[in-house]
């Protein structure tokens, strides 16, 4: 595993009916997130112009193992379920950084 910066990819499926639901439950998610996860830097979400049941979420982590420690956790499953509760499908993936253009 890396020691360096992270950036965790979720690429979602919610119906039209659930999104409202999800968004509601992103913003809960995120503002915690931000305000007290170790090692998380900033997140997105964002919805498909091709395909507006497909989203993406993206987070960037200090580390990977950052994240890691905090998907492990109970809170972490239990503050993320009503957001699953609202997908259809979900995929994660997980990338160390290896270069990056602009300011850091």
């Amino acid at each position: 595993m890396s020691a360096g910066r992270g950036r965790v990819v979720f690429l979602v499926r919610v119906p039209a009916e659930r999104q409202a639901d999800f968004l509601a439950a992103y913003q809960k998610v995120r503002h915690l997130v931000a305000d007290g996860v170790p090692g998380h830097l900033v997140d997105q979400v964002c919805r498909s112009d091709d395909d507006p049941e497909q989203w993406l979420i993206t987070s960037e982590w200090a580390r990977l193992e950052d994240f890691r420690r905090w998907e492990a956790s109970p809170e972490h499953r239990e503050l993320v379920r009503p957001l699953r509760e609202c997908m259809t499908e979900a995929r994660s993936l997980r990338f160390s950084v290896v270069a990056q253009t602009g300011a850091v």
